[in-house]
């Protein structure tokens, strides 16, 4: 590493910023040339957090940070959560990202000849790890059953992979604002208290909390801000919302919809618009009305349609391929329906899928599961899985091995088949760490009673998806001053 001190790399950060700093900023900036400069003792393990609302200009300093390291001979690994979230990272960074699981996990063969998730080794030195919606990253008490990394503590895996190299640091980005990983009521990442206790990091820290004037004048922006003051406090009190003066936040009514969903479809396409609901039943019900009254689609799965993958898949991608596996919260575009039939008591398709967040991942073939499409829960449920399994142990009662009974069946295509839903309409945690242009959002049955911080949260997190614009569908007058 080139030797430089912590004030000219953060000369370097205000001269790529290409603005003058807010006091905040500033002071961020001083704290990260310090932590960029510092030389690690031996078993140190450095990290760094950086908290901030939207609307604080992280993504901004983020980018001129990632632009300077090269100067001071440290390389920088981009990553996130999702292929949504990484997407986002690497457009305003203008580097490359990468998942998180993508990036620290390999696929090994087990003893059941079926690939497993192993920790991968670390190929980089003196490189700043910077990893952006750490809000999402869940620890060990996060839900395996509906996390992302299932029956893995992805937190403790993060931390084993950046440190399993020399001079490596690690660079924590997240909102605290947004809704915590799947099971939990905070997220892990985003405390340094539990990242020195539990991690055993040296952790130093820093929040953005004042807004930049620029956010300011963007009404999804200074709307969201309103909302994190809210959520801050013990109590929401409405309105929530203003929408005098702003162009880009509009409230509609049901009456209003099909043709404000059809100008957005026009304008920005499928893949980038959204309706965020609070339940997987109530995404279905969209799912349904838009693929039959906007989409005009009488199947159920048509080419050109977009799903989003619910379960992590090992099976289908070969071990060598760019995305490695395919990845819980991946959406994809059906490209072609091979056919479709009943098999073991469920419906299954053999399709063609592209990956809409790794346009480089060639067009692949997969066996679908279209029960996983319409129940209303986020996967198929344990129990279904199981009863499944002992269906296809049927076709193998003459294998005289319990042993190669279990090892076909785990290897089978149908027990393999990709779980997923269409992503017209998704649930708020399916949408976390992604961004689109548009962004409808629906609440659903709502009383008084329900309307308290994890509320606020919620709505915070929905309406920070948008990048252009925002339809509150069918809220009542009282939320809008």
């Amino acid at each position: 590493m080139i030797e430089i001190n912590s004030r000219q790399i953060a000369e370097n950060i205000v001269l790529e910023l290409g603005h003058e700093p807010t006091s905040g900023q500033m002071e961020l900036i001083g704290r990260l040339a310090d932590f960029v400069a510092h030389k690690p003792v031996q078993k140190q393990q450095p990290a760094f957090l950086i908290k901030g609302y939207a609307g604080t200009g992280k993504t901004t300093l983020v980018s001129a940070l990632v632009r300077v390291l090269p100067l001071v001979g440290m390389q920088s690994v981009l990553l996130a959560p999702t292929g949504r979230a990484a997407k986002v990272l690497a457009g305003y960074s203008r580097k490359q990202a990468n998942t998180i699981h993508r990036k620290i996990y390999r696929s090994v063969p087990g003893h059941d000849g079926r690939l497993h998730m192993a920790l991968a080794p670390n190929p980089h030195k003196f490189t700043l790890f910077i990893v952006d919606e750490a809000s999402m990253i869940p620890g060990s008490g996060a839900s395996a059953e509906q996390g992302i990394y299932s029956n893995r503590d992805l937190l403790e895996d993060l931390v084993n992979f950046v440190f399993n190299s020399e001079g490596c640091k690690l660079l924590l980005i997240g909102d605290t604002a947004q809704l915590p990983p799947v099971g939990t009521d905070q997220s892990p990442a985003l405390d340094p208290d539990i990242l020195q206790r539990s991690y055993h990091l040296d952790t130093g820290s820093y929040e953005l909390t004042e807004v930049v004037r620029q956010s300011l004048e963007s009404g999804i922006l200074s709307n969201a801000t309103n909302l994190r003051i809210q959520a801050a406090g013990e109590k929401p009190v409405l309105p929530f919302f203003k929408l005098a003066g702003f162009s880009d936040i509009k409230q509609i009514d049901g009456a209003m919809f099909e043709d404000a969903l059809n100008s957005c479809y026009s304008r920005f396409g499928y893949e980038n618009t959204v309706i965020i609901t609070r339940s997987n039943k109530r995404a279905n019900l969209f799912n349904n009305e838009v693929r039959a009254r906007l989409l005009f689609r009488e199947t159920e799965l048509s080419a050109g349609d977009i799903i989003m993958v619910t379960r992590n898949n090992y099976f289908w991608l070969p071990s060598g391929s760019k995305a490695g596996f395919i990845a819980n919260g991946d959406m994809a575009e059906v490209r072609r329906i091979i056919k479709t039939g009943e098999m073991y008591g469920y419906r299954f398709a053999d399709v063609s899928i592209q990956l809409v967040d790794y346009p480089d991942q060639e067009v692949i073939e997969i066996k679908l599961l279209l029960d996983s499409m319409v129940i209303d829960s986020p996967s198929l449920p344990q129990a279904e899985h199981q009863k499944l399994f002992d269906e296809i142990m049927l076709d193998y009662t003459e294998t005289p091995s319990k042993q190669q009974r279990i090892s076909l069946v785990k290897n089978s295509p149908y027990y393999n088949a990709v779980q997923a839903k269409f992503a017209y309409a998704l649930t708020c945690h399916k949408t976390q760490g992604g961004q689109w242009d548009a962004v409808f959002i629906d609440h659903g049955y709502l009383t008084a009673e329900m309307i308290d911080i994890g509320f606020v949260r919620w709505l915070y997190t929905a309406l920070t998806r948008a990048s252009k614009e925002v339809y509150f569908v069918n809220f009542n007058n009282d939320f809008f001053s």
